[in-house]
């Protein structure tokens, strides 16, 4: 039979336990609703074991992969090649200035990642535009001035058409073709790539340990997640960049 003191210790044991009970209970029914309602914010899901926070490599056979050399023109009718970007780390991504649907959301990402770096020299963009035909530098410039893109190592880029599918395609994986049924007439992805100081592609990890290549560009940290259920990704890619700025 249990001595006072004993029943008075199993008691408490108890309580402990029905506590953490109800606010473990409490906890998955907060998550549950916030998915629901779209309001988990990326800082949430790495906290839910989502994403962890290394910056690594993108290897191609054993090889960190690097970003190729390119030389095209600013909206300013400058020279612009991948040798300028050396010493800065910048976010690279593929667009055009027409485009009906997605740009215009990736513009106002990256306009946010411009602000949220405005007082650091060594943080750009190189927007290559997709439609060059059209998009010439005195394109560029309206477009520049229409999202209030004001920093000098933002450069929205033009040239040869080719050239330039080659580095979407061949440089960076990532998608960019002439497509009469695409909207706007051209088809082409939505992700941001990451670049280093020493023009390396870097990536965060996954829970498993994998690369996520690039960062979802079509999906505002205000809208948290979009009607297909992806999150947002600038407020790891504003974490990540902080990261290789440090290096």
């Amino acid at each position: 039979m249990p001595t006072g003191a004993n029943s008075k210790k199993k008691y408490t044991y108890v309580w402990v336990s029905a506590i953490i009970l109800i606010f473990g209970i409490f906890a998955v029914y907060e998550i549950t609703k916030r998915l629901k309602e779209g309001t988990v914010v990326e800082n949430d899901r790495m906290n839910m074991g989502f994403q962890q926070k290394q910056v690594g490599f993108i290897l191609n056979n054993g090889k960190k992969r690097k970003v190729p050399s390119f030389s095209f023109l600013n909206q300013d009718s400058i020279v612009v090649t991948d040798k300028d970007y050396l010493g800065k780390v910048y976010v690279v991504e593929f667009f055009f200035t027409t485009c009906p649907t997605i740009c215009p959301v990736m513009t106002k990402n990256l306009v946010s990642l411009q602000n949220t770096f405005k007082n650091d020299k060594d943080f750009g963009v190189a927007s290559f535009t997709i439609n060059p035909r059209y998009d010439t530098p005195s394109v560029l410039k309206s477009y520049a001035k229409k999202y209030d893109i004001v920093d000098a190592d933002w450069h929205l880029l033009t040239g040869d058409k080719d050239k330039i599918y080659s580095l979407a395609q061949e440089g960076f994986y990532i998608v960019a073709n002439e497509t009469e049924d695409a909207p706007g007439g051209f088809e082409h992805s939505g992700m941001f790539a990451l670049v280093d100081k020493n023009g390396y592609i870097r990536s965060r990890q996954d829970e498993h340990g994998n690369p996520l290549i690039y960062y979802r560009g079509t999906v505002t940290e205000k809208q948290g997640v979009n009607v297909e259920g992806e999150p947002q990704q600038i407020t790891i890619l504003k974490e990540d960049i902080k990261k290789l700025l440090a290096e």
